[in-house]
């Protein structure tokens, strides 16, 4: 299987946990120039951007240590552009989960990181 569809399995795994949770997912692989986010998502009233990482084995790392500075400032520049073509303002309350998967486990870090 390709790295892709890995992916993408993992992705809807994360989706669905996050459901689970109550979210609602409004968007899946958003990406602009500056680069992807892997799920949008509404949790009351705050606009959720989702970082997916999975890892067979946490061999070379976890996957929350995937998600370093370089990652996380092309999400919150991804976020911003997400938010003004569809149109939220800086008003809207927005923040930053990450959903690791690592081998069966799957665990889901609300507000990861900051702007």
């Amino acid at each position: 299987m390709n790295k892709r569809a890995v992916g993408s399995i993992h992705e809807q795994k994360a989706a669905e946990l996050l459901e689970k949770e109550g979210m609602k997912i409004i968007a899946r692989n958003y990406r602009n120039r500056s680069g992807e986010i892997d799920l949008v998502a509404l949790d009351g009233e705050y606009l959720v951007f989702v970082e997916v990482k999975y890892r067979a084995d946490d061999r070379k790392g976890t996957p929350f240590e995937a998600v370093g500075r370089q990652k996380q400032r092309k999400i919150i520049s991804t976020a911003q552009y997400f938010m003004m073509k569809n149109g939220y303002g800086a008003e809207t309350p927005c923040r930053f989960d990450v959903v690791g998967i690592s081998g069966t486990e799957i665990r889901h870090i609300k507000n990861a990181f900051w702007c």
